[in-house]
């Protein structure tokens, strides 16, 4: 294969093919994320570089409009506040930027979607971490093996593959199913 299309689709598809056992975990994920939203709680993600834009393109699909108009859902992206971000990184520590705003924002019956595609994020565990000590539940939208990152969430999504870009599409297709289960099972669809 010449073309550099060719062959990012072949591995995407590839990839996609591969996904299907990751069924189970998604649904499991749909429901978490729903129970939670029902009962007054609300979604937060996280992560970095790409997986920092997926959290908010997530988070803007919740608040605002999916597969219809319906009332906006509780969530948002832990990565969007530039003055948070900058003061807790330069007062405290880049590897608390996540999980300072948890201390603030979070409460027991919310959920964070950790996203990372090595699984590794040191402010992601620490994002992991500190959800964990407030009593909130973990969806993690990870890479490779899972990494670190693997053991310490509720509902771990692993990609199984060694390519970020290719991680990253299918991470962003896991998070539109999950935003189109919540909206089914919310009855919203």
């Amino acid at each position: 294969m010449n073309s550099l299309f060719l062959h990012n689709l072949a591995e995407q598809i590839a990839l996609l093919q591969s996904l299907q056992p990751l069924d189970g975990a998604v649904a499991q994920a749909g429901a978490l994320a729903t129970q939670s939203l029902r009962a007054g709680g609300k979604l937060m993600f996280c992560g970095n570089g790409g997986s920092a834009a997926d959290s908010q393109h997530l988070a803007a699909e919740l608040t605002g409009r999916f597969i219809k108009d319906r009332k906006p859902l509780a969530a948002l992206a832990l990565s969007t506040d530039s003055s948070a971000l900058t003061c807790i990184g330069n007062d405290y520590s880049f590897d608390e930027v996540f999980a300072r705003q948890l201390q603030g924002l979070g409460r027991a019956g919310d959920v964070l979607v950790a996203i990372s595609t090595s699984g590794n994020s040191r402010n992601v565990i620490r994002a992991v971490e500190e959800a964990r000590a407030l009593g909130m539940s973990v969806i993690g939208l990870l890479g490779r093996d899972g990494g670190a990152l693997r053991d310490l969430c509720d509902v771990a999504i692993v990609v199984p593959s060694q390519v970020t870009a290719r991680i990253q599409e299918s991470h962003i297709l896991i998070g539109h199913t999950l935003c189109g289960l919540i909206e089914q099972q919310l009855g919203l669809v």
